[in-house]
C-alpha cells in the first residue's frame, strides 16, 4: 500500500460474518457490504485507523495501480 496515494481502492476479500461486531460496523462505515465489493476513499489518517482494524479481510491498492 502506497501512503503517499492520495485515492485508496479498498476491497472486501473475505466477509464480515464471524467477526466481532465493530469490525463489522467498520466494515460497513468504509461502505463495504458484500465480499468483493470495491470502493474508493480518500486517505486520511482516520481511514488509516479503520484499515488497520480489518486489514485481514480487505485489500488496499493506491488508486490506478
Amino acid at each position: 500500500m502506497s501512503e503517499t496515494s492520495n485515492v485508496l481502492e479498498i476491497t472486501l476479500k473475505r466477509s464480515g460474518i464471524g467477526q466481532t461486531r465493530r469490525q463489522r460496523e467498520t466494515l460497513r462505515g468504509l461502505g463495504l457490504t458484500h465480499r468483493e465489493k470495491t470502493v474508493l476513499r480518500n486517505n486520511s489518517p482516520s481511514l488509516q485507523g479503520m484499515i488497520r482494524k480489518v486489514h485481514h479481510l480487505i485489500e488496499v491498492r493506491a488508486h490506478g495501480s
